[in-house]
């Protein structure tokens, strides 16, 4: 026999030996070994010990995982806690998540006081929020994991997450922990970096992140600005969502940056030419054009004449009929011929008629005649009528043409 096989013989049987010997184990000891076998949803680990240890399922993991190898793999490093020890059937039962929730506990309240950022994966998605696996079963509300709503969590199993402990109590094994903090606190350092080097007129490109009835928030590169509803488009808009989308790329020109309240102000109206650069080269006085009653007032009708563009039809020149209210002739949304009758582009000011489109009645006509001079003796007309109304409406008598052949008299 070679002095090699003879080396081969003498470590054979000393490993036995110790495997023979074997260590010394009692409940409750603290013991470390190495996967070596996962059946029967169970992991088996060798501690040294006469026979392997198994442990359970359900003490794989301070969370629940349904499969053994969702928790540990096969050749991995473990400390496990004994929980019992049975020689004649050679069993002996171990807990992994016994000894993960001690040294989690103690690393948790380590995190807590310190707030630092620690990385969790998660295990489950529940009714209300995530499960993560701390060494203890860690939660994080559905309303904590982003800074914007989620309605679905369905593909958020098996990410990974940045985190603060938010709320920690031992005693009733409760761990809450927050990704939306850590979102927001990178967000308000983003915010105030991007606002110093944002200047008041500069156009920039923007996504649309959120609709809301006064206006909409626009995405300025990890920063939402304003965009309040009267600055989004030219024309008149009463909803945001009747002119813009969520996830819209858009140029947006920043108005006003107001570091101290951290606000934004922005406008998508201003970042585009607006119609009034165009009116004078496409309108001109006496120019008779269709326009839509956008809004009626006491004194007279708004007609825009193209987006952005609106002029005054005064109460007068609206029909050559004598009208208490603009309403007893037209109404919003109608469509009407109109006489542009001054146009003030750098004023934005546009004065307009709807009679004179039209022609005048003929009795009208028939009072348009010139008026006899002043001085004419002419006979006159006398009105003895009590019920005659001498408005300024009605009829155009002046003191002298009343009067003017008594006044004569005293010359």
């Amino acid at each position: 026999m070679s002095e090699e096989i003879k080396n081969e013989e003498v470590v054979e049987v000393s490993n036995q030996e110790e495997l023979d010997k074997g260590v010394s184990v009692k409940k409750g000891d603290t013991v470390k070994g190495t996967i070596v076998k996962l059946e029967d949803n169970q992991a088996y680990v060798s501690i040294g010990y006469k026979y392997d240890g198994v442990i359970p399922v359900r003490e794989l993991s301070s969370v629940q995982v349904d499969n053994a190898s969702d928790a540990v793999a096969i050749g991995q490093e473990v400390e496990c806690k004994v929980v019992s020890i049975d020689d004649e059937k050679e069993r002996l039962l171990l807990s992994k998540r016994a000894i993960d929730s001690e040294n989690g506990w103690e690393e948790l309240e380590k995190h807590f006081t310190s707030q630092e950022i620690i990385e969790v994966v998660v295990s489950d998605v529940v009714k209300g929020g995530l499960v993560v696996d701390v060494g203890a079963r860690g939660f994080i509300p559905a309303s904590m994991v982003e800074r914007h709503f989620v309605e679905d969590f369905s593909d958020y199993k098996g990410r990974t997450l940045r985190v603060k402990v938010k709320e920690l109590d031992r005693e009733n094994n409760k761990v809450i922990l927050s990704q939306k903090d850590v979102l927001d606190a990178e967000f308000e350092v983003n915010k105030l970096k991007i606002m110093a080097d944002l200047k008041e007129g500069q156009v920039i490109e923007g996504t649309v992140q959120r609709l809301t009835q006064f206006g909409a928030f626009v995405d300025i590169g990890g920063v939402d600005g304003l965009v309040h509803v009267s600055e989004i488009a030219w024309s008149r808009v009463e909803k945001p969502s009747d002119v813009i989308s969520e996830g819209e790329q858009v140029k947006v020109k920043v108005l006003k940056v107001d570091s101290e309240k951290g606000k934004i102000s922005l406008s998508i109206k201003a970042a585009q030419p607006g119609p009034w650069e165009n009116a004078t080269s496409q309108f001109n006085a006496g120019d008779i054009v269709t326009g839509e009653v956008k809004r009626l007032a006491a004194f007279g009708a708004f007609v825009e004449l193209t987006p952005g563009v609106e002029g005054l039809v005064h109460i007068s020149q609206i029909s050559h009929s004598h009208i208490a209210s603009p309403q007893e002739v037209l109404q919003e949304g109608q469509q009407v011929q109109v006489k542009i009758l001054e146009l003030n582009a750098d004023e934005k000011r546009v004065s307009l008629s709807i009679k004179e489109t039209q022609d005048a009645p003929a009795h009208e006509a028939k009072n348009d005649k010139p008026r006899a001079p002043r001085n004419s003796r002419e006979p006159k007309v006398e009105i003895n009528n009590p019920n005659v109304s001498l408005s300024n409406e009605g009829l155009s008598f002046t003191l002298g043409d009343l009067f003017g052949d008594k006044l004569d008299k005293f010359k």
